[in-house]
């Protein structure tokens, strides 16, 4: 039953989640952790940080991680397989006519829709996330940094990955986790030299 579930909610994610992984995540969080809270928010926040950091679309490895923590290899298997259903049949069939399709005005007018929707679900996952981010000096300092080279690397059109973005923010993390646990040991020594 579990894993039963488990498809069932994967597959109506996949199937209304317009405009990919990030869409998805507002609809994910309000799944797993508003409504059936499987998971914490700080949790749901850690594996959208993997999600986005790991090689492949953020939709897919959400859904591996939940999939994996919900019911481990093969709930894994039954989550990526569920979200991956409804894509699959729908680019199937619109490759199917694809030129035909894309000439109906109203299925045009349905994606000028969408499109508008897909920016306010990006842009609501983003400020819950933010929300829910602990406000430590570490963090705040790289999410301003982090805004402000998006922000002025967009205005003066550089050419700038937001894989970059993670991999340095990453790196300072595990910097700043290296350091302070280095103190920690150095604080140990010395408490244990002076007994």
């Amino acid at each position: 039953m579990k894993y039963l579930k488990l498809f069932f909610i994967m597959l109506k994610i996949g199937l209304f989640t317009f405009g990919g992984g990030y869409a998805m995540i507002a609809l994910l969080e309000n799944e797993f952790v508003a409504k059936r809270k499987w998971l914490g928010s700080e949790e749901f926040a850690d594996m959208v940080a993997v999600a986005e950091s790991t090689p492949g679309p953020v939709a897919i490895n959400s859904a591996t991680y939940i999939g994996f923590k919900m019911g481990g290899v093969l709930g894994s298997a039954v989550a990526t397989t569920a979200v991956c259903i409804p894509s699959f049949a729908i680019i199937y069939a619109i490759s199917l006519f694809f030129n035909a399709f894309l000439e109906i005005k109203w299925v045009a007018a349905a994606f000028a829709g969408i499109r508008v929707c897909v920016v306010f679900l990006i842009f609501t996952a983003g400020v819950k996330m933010l929300i829910k981010m602990k406000k430590s000096l570490f963090n705040i300092i790289i999410f301003t940094a982090t805004f402000l080279c998006m922000l002025l690397f967009s205005l003066f059109a550089i050419s700038f990955s937001s894989v970059f973005y993670i991999l340095i923010s990453g790196a300072l993390g595990l910097t700043v986790y290296l350091v302070k646990l280095a103190r920690d040991r150095s604080k140990k020594d010395k408490n244990h030299d002076i007994y």
